[in-house]
C-alpha cells in the first residue's frame, strides 16, 4: 500500500500526531463493511483542516490517510485493551454504538489485518519515533501533541454530554506536570469551551508509549468534542463558523506549550 501517511517536517520541537482522519479503506474493508459504516461516522473529522496554523505555528505534522476501521494506529501492535471500559480494538469489530462493524464472515482475514499492521501501522509508528528522536536531538526535548476528535455523545463509550476539551497526560504519566499546569491554565482562562484533564480520555497507545518525561519527551492526548467544529450528524460537514473561535483555543494551548521550552 502506497501514500498510508502525509508527514511534514517542522522547525519547533512539537509533533502533531493526527492517527484518525483518514478516509482510504482497504477493497478487503470496503467489501465487508455494513452499510451503516460506510459513511465512516466514526472518523475522527477534518482534523487535519482544523488545525491547518500547524504550518505557521512550525509544528511536524503526521496524519494517518487510511480509516481507523481498517486499523487503529492509537493501539498497540499486540491489541492489549486500554481501557476497562467499553472500546474497539486494533482492528475494530463495531462501531462506538455497538454495533457490528462487517457483514456475518466478511471481516478481513488474519493474514489481510497482518498486512495492515506491517504496511499502515508500522510506517506511521516509524515516522512519529524517528520525528520525536529527531525533535529530541535538535532542542534538546519533543513535545507530542495527539490530535482527535468525537462526537458529543456517544452512550456506550462515556455518559452524557462529553466536554469540549478532554487532555489526557496519562494521569500525569506522560508529560511534565508544569507544562499540564500551563495547559491547564489555558483552559481555565477561556469561558467557551468545557475543559477536563484526564477523564475519560487519558490518552491512548501513542500518548502512554511516547510520553517519556524522564527521557525529555512530552506527550498529551486532546479528544476535541466534534460540535465545537462541525455538524455531528451526515454529512459530517466543517462548519468555519465555529471552527474559527476553537482554533483560536487550540493554537493558545500549542503555544502555551511551546513557551515552555522544556523545563
Amino acid at each position: 500500500m502506497e501514500n498510508v501517511l502525509n508527514f511534514t517536517r517542522g522547525r519547533v520541537p512539537l509533533l502533531i500526531s493526527m492517527p484518525h482522519p483518514g478516509t482510504c479503506l482497504t477493497p478487503a474493508v470496503e467489501a465487508g463493511l455494513v452499510p451503516e459504516a460506510m459513511n465512516l461516522a466514526d472518523t475522527d473529522w477534518h482534523i487535519p483542516e482544523l488545525y491547518d496554523f500547524a504550518g505557521a505555528l512550525g509544528a511536524s505534522v503526521l496524519e494517518a490517510r487510511y480509516s481507523r476501521y481498517v486499523i487503529d494506529l492509537n493501539r498497540p501492535a499486540d491489541d492489549t485493551p486500554l481501557y476497562a471500559t467499553a472500546t474497539t480494538g486494533l482492528y475494530p469489530n463495531t462501531l462506538f454504538d455497538g454495533r457490528p462493524l462487517f457483514r456475518d464472515g466478511l471481516a478481513p482475514s488474519a493474514q489481510e489485518r497482518a498486512r495492515y499492521l506491517a504496511e499502515i501501522w508500522t510506517p506511521y509508528h516509524q515516522t512519529l519515533q524517528a520525528e520525536l528522536q529527531r525533535l529530541k536531538a535538535e532542542f534538546g526535548y519533543a513535545l507530542l501533541w495527539d490530535a482527535h476528535s468525537i462526537r458529543s455523545q456517544v452512550p456506550r463509550l462515556f455518559d452524557g454530554r462529553l466536554p469540549d476539551l478532554n487532555l489526557g497526560t496519562n494521569s500525569g504519566a506522560s508529560c511534565n506536570p508544569e507544562l499540564a499546569a500551563r495547559l491547564q491554565a489555558v483552559c481555565a482562562q477561556q469561558k467557551d469551551y468545557s475543559h477536563v484533564f484526564n477523564g475519560r480520555f487519558k490518552g491512548g497507545y501513542i500518548t502512554r508509549q511516547y510520553g517519556d518525561p524522564q527521557a525529555g519527551i512530552h506527550a498529551v492526548q486532546l479528544e476535541l468534542a466534534q460540535c465545537t467544529y462541525m455538524d455531528e450528524t451526515e454529512p459530517f460537514g466543517f462548519r468555519p463558523d465555529l471552527a474559527q473561535p476553537t482554533r483560536q483555543v487550540l493554537r493558545q494551548l500549542l503555544q502555551a506549550a511551546l513557551d515552555w521550552k522544556g523545563h
